[in-house]
């Protein structure tokens, strides 16, 4: 794991079938295992990503709706929205 990611602008020459090689110390600490990015296109540039395995499970606990249980759906719901507006 890399300790001290060094930020900056790098000039990388792009080859012939078009790649480039993305900084090594980037790699190790943002891409992982997975080796899969998102690469978004826009006008003029590309972003690059990481693409992060995000766990939806893990706050499934942790939300506070203010009741202990709900009972009556359609009741929870009007008293949600209504506490909403």
């Amino acid at each position: 794991m890399v300790e001290n990611l060094e930020t900056g602008v790098e000039i990388k020459k792009v080859d012939s079938q078009g790649r480039l090689i993305l900084p090594a110390d980037w790699r190790e600490a943002e891409i992982g295992e997975s080796r899969e990015l998102y690469i978004i296109k826009r006008k003029g540039y590309l972003k690059i990503v990481p693409k992060r395995h995000v766990d939806l499970t893990e706050n499934f606990d942790n939300v506070d709706l203010g009741v202990e249980t709900i009972g009556n759906w359609k009741q929870f719901e009007r008293k949600f929205y209504e506490a909403g507006a």
